[in-house]
């Protein structure tokens, strides 16, 4: 080999080298998503709320992950902002937390490049209280505690107003209304917005707090048992699904995950763990 060929050809290596790592990398341009090891087994890294979004995936990796050849590593988060950033940052493959007009509101404001399946799972919002017993005992001037996040205050207004408690403006419903948007508030109600995760643990300070499905599961609180007004579940858009990057959306083992949340035998597992209804599946 010639001393003239010789760089040329390092440098050829170099080159092969480097766009190897870039197409391994966990955030990388790859759009075949993640991929098969020698052993035929995907790994995926899935981000979820953990109750119930991570319990169910560790049903999943448990029970039907290893026929399907996929290994699940499952990152808890005990927020709603983390999961998405690490989604598009590529360190998660795929996220399990979120419903619709959540999933929208990112997309619009943050710009983020995803895409997601179909909905595997509700949670009914619904009313606690440590005070009052039924929605009609509430005093003139109560504190209501809703939380602070846009996506998700309208179910809190929309149940109260769905109980004569409050009005919303024409037009607002709970994909859309804030507090802003009540019409009328006989009772000269005091709404507290909250973060969601703070909701259950100022309902000592608050007459009543509209709390998200997953937060009062972790609380042991149920909607059945313990809630003084539940969300209804029939057309309810807020059923919560995988969401994965875009360039990712028809990865093989992704797919799998998918169909795998929507299997009859998560369908039992849901049922039979939340028999009191505070999870449902869709399907």
């Amino acid at each position: 080999m010639s001393s003239l060929r010789r760089p040329a050809l390092v440098a050829g290596i170099a080159l092969f080298a480097v766009s190897s790592l870039a197409a391994c990398g966990a955030g990388g341009g790859d759009s075949s998503g993640p991929e098969a090891d020698d052993k035929g087994v995907t790994k995926l890294v899935i981000g979820a709320s953990p109750t119930p979004h991570a319990k169910i995936l560790e049903f999943v990796d448990k029970e039907l992950a290893a026929k399907a050849g996929l290994d699940l590593d499952i990152k808890s988060f005990d927020d709603y902002v983390q999961p998405n950033v690490q989604l598009s940052e590529g360190t998660l493959d795929a996220n399990y937390f979120q419903h619709q007009p959540y999933y929208d509101a990112q997309v619009k404001d943050r710009g983020y490049d995803f895409a997601h399946y179909t909905g595997v799972h509700i949670e009914p919002f619904a009313l606690y209280s440590k005070k009052v017993k039924d929605v009609k005992e509430l005093p003139e001037g109560a504190q209501v505690g809703v939380n602070n996040d846009p996506s998700n205050q309208g179910r809190a207004v929309e149940l109260l107003a769905k109980a004569g408690v409050i009005t919303l403006k024409p037009g607002k419903d709970a994909t859309n209304a804030t507090i802003y948007d009540i019409d009328q508030n006989a009772k000269k109600l005091k709404f507290v917005e909250t973060d969601p995760a703070q909701l259950v643990r100022s309902l000592d300070d608050l007459d009543v707090a509209v709390i998200n499905g997953n937060y009062a599961l972790e609380a042991d609180l149920s909607p059945s048992k313990d809630a003084i007004l539940v969300e209804e579940t029939t057309g309810n858009p807020y059923a919560n699904f995988l969401t994965v990057a875009k360039k990712d959306e028809n990865n093989a083992a992704l797919k799998k995950l998918d169909g795998l949340l929507h299997s009859p035998e998560v369908k039992a597992y849901i049922e039979q763990t939340w028999a009191d209804g505070s999870v449902l599946p869709t399907s």
